[in-house]
């Protein structure tokens, strides 16, 4: 008999099986670029781009950049394309980028611990006046940004730059960005250490090296010796603090994992003490940590401080001495409270040599070329032949004999550049703004200007430390999180239902003194024009309220909503 045929078995369905791509973490085996920023990586060092600027584009012009390199390698050489002219802060997130960009560029000069010769400084204001319509503004990174500069200019820009030693290498990009540093390392009477020689060799081991030219995404670093904790340390991808140790003597407390943006975090320390010849390689350790283990799937979690706050310091100290040093590190203490309140070193102060250094205030960072070049001709003249950018938008004149601070003092007043400003003009703070950013929505420079005559108009006795720091965008560039008074640019209707420009309010954000983010207050949104308003009237409640010392930050935690409002 036959056997009866049997009927195939059905097949069973095959599961789809997906790989998981992890966070795109090169030390874990995930080198497949996951978005558009991580392949035009890949594809070329940003680093080399140079060469097509150089040799194609500043002959070519603007139209014939590729858009990798327009929108993405230009920033490992310092520049951005800057906003169009007359495209409202509505636009901003609803146009493409090339519908945002101008055919000009901002270009940042990196100026590392903020240091510059007289010599570095006039020709900062030379190439301002010649290729950047005059402008030069000083930023909270110690840095100085030029604008409307030419791609057929820029090889020439760098020949004066590179002539005089400064650089414009990785002033931006996915790459180790300047380091802020003490602006009076080496001079002051109360510093703990000197940085600067570990500065330097960071700057030699790092700058222009293949090996850390394409990083997660941006990398900031920060390094002092004073006891007045001089460069937001708490807000750093790494910082290095200064601090005694009870037997190893002055060294650096590290702390990693800091950062603003949308969504800020700061610093934690990994309970080190790292003498000063060690910090390079303990730099290394951390930039290649970040490297190798940084989150490179989203943009948006590309920062050490994700991977830091995943982590704990804990486990960040124990793959730093296990696989990049191969060797522990030193427990050690915390650092001080900072030993004044202002760290700006604006006014007159003695260095330890028994010369003076006389810090003073431009308006929000805002200078020009012609007054670049001034400022190095007054330091010159007064005996210096050195000047400092500082974190907070304003210059130093160092190596000042006794007899000739009060002719420097009052030539930088005739300037409209005080070394005796008030507290307004001390502590205010902004950002590029609408006029040149593409990301920003709301102008910033000249409203901060403006907030500062008024304030001073209404509230000529008030001598408080405060800081006000105005952004045009959510992404804190001027640091509004940590400001007393920390002003987020949006756009809002105002009382006759036109839609304005005006800023969300954060208040009571501090670092140093109790280091912690400001409070947002239900629903609090202040337009523009109602800034002076606003403002004046939180600070005769503060005036009126505060106990006795109180500072604002301690008062605006404590105050109830009406009384901020």
């Amino acid at each position: 008999m036959a056997a009866t045929p049997q009927k195939p078995a059905a097949a069973t369905p095959r599961r789809k099986v997906s790989r998981h791509r992890g966070e795109g973490q090169w030390a874990v085996g995930h080198h497949t670029p996951l978005n558009g920023n991580e392949q035009f990586k890949k594809d070329d060092d940003g680093l080399n781009v140079r060469t097509r600027i150089e040799t194609i584009y500043s002959k070519r012009g603007f139209d014939s950049i590729d858009p990798n390199d327009l929108r993405g390698r230009m920033r490992w050489w310092g520049l951005y394309t800057q906003r169009k002219p007359g495209i409202d802060g509505g636009k901003t997130a609803v146009l493409e980028p090339e519908e945002l960009d101008d055919e000009y560029f901002m270009l940042r000069v990196r100026i590392d611990g903020g240091a510059l010769t007289t010599r570095q400084l006039r020709v900062i204001g030379e190439v301002s006046q010649e290729f950047a319509r005059g402008t030069a503004d000083i930023t909270d990174r110690q840095n100085v940004q030029y604008h409307w500069i030419r791609i057929e200019d820029v090889p020439e820009i760098w020949n004066r730059l590179e002539g005089v030693g400064l650089s414009t290498v990785t002033a931006c990009g996915d790459t180790p960005r300047v380091m802020i540093g003490s602006p009076v390392a080496g001079i002051a009477e109360d510093e703990i250490i000197d940085a600067t020689p570990a500065l330097e060799e960071m700057k030699r081991r790092v700058l222009n090296n293949p090996a850390y030219s394409n990083l997660p995404r941006k990398f900031k670093t920060a390094i002092s010796g004073s006891p007045v904790l001089d460069v937001v340390h708490e807000i750093n991808d790494v910082a290095f603090v200064g601090v005694v140790h009870p037997e190893h003597g002055p060294g650096f407390d590290v702390w990693v994992g800091g950062g603003l943006s949308t969504n800020p975090k700061l610093g934690v320390r990994l309970g080190t003490w790292v003498s000063i010849d060690d910090v390079p390689d303990v730099y290394e350790g951390v930039i290649s940590i970040f490297r190798d283990y940084g989150y490179r799937r989203l943009r948006n979690r590309a920062r050490l401080k994700f991977l830091v706050a995943d982590w704990g310091p804990e486990k960040f100290r124990q793959v730093l001495e296990d696989e990049y040093l191969k060797r522990k590190l030193t427990d050690g203490p915390a650092p001080e409270q900072p030993s004044q309140l202002w760290r700006d070193h604006i006014g007159v102060h003695r260095q330890k040599d028994g010369r003076f250094y006389v810090g003073f205030a431009p308006r929000v960072g805002r200078v020009d070329g012609a007054t670049i070049t001034k400022i190095a001709d007054l330091a010159e003249a007064h005996g210096s032949g050195r000047v400092r950018t500082t974190v907070e938008q304003k210059m130093i004149v160092l190596d000042v004999e006794e007899n000739q601070v009060e002719s420097l003092v009052e030539a930088l007043e005739a300037l409209d550049l005080t070394a005796r400003p008030s507290s307004f003009r001390r502590g205010t703070m902004a950002c590029t703004g609408i006029e040149f950013c593409k990301l920003a929505i709301v102008e910033t420079k000249q409203r901060g200007s403006q907030l500062i005559d008024e304030l001073e108009r209404r509230l000529p006795d008030f001598d408080e430390p405060l800081t006000i720091n105005l952004n045009g965008c959510p992404n804190a560039c001027a640091r509004i999180q940590v400001a007393d008074i920390g002003l987020k640019g949006q756009l809002m209707l105002n009382d006759q239902g036109e839609q304005v420009e005006g800023y969300q309010v954060h208040l009571g954000g501090a670092l140093g003194l109790e280091a912690g983010f400001g409070r947002k207050v239900r629903g609090l949104k202040v337009t523009s024009d109602e800034l002076p308003d606003y403002i004046e009237r939180v600070l005769k409640r503060f005036q009126a309220e505060r106990e006795d010392g109180e500072r604002f930050a301690t008062w605006a935690a404590r105050a109830g909503e009406e009384a901020l409002s």
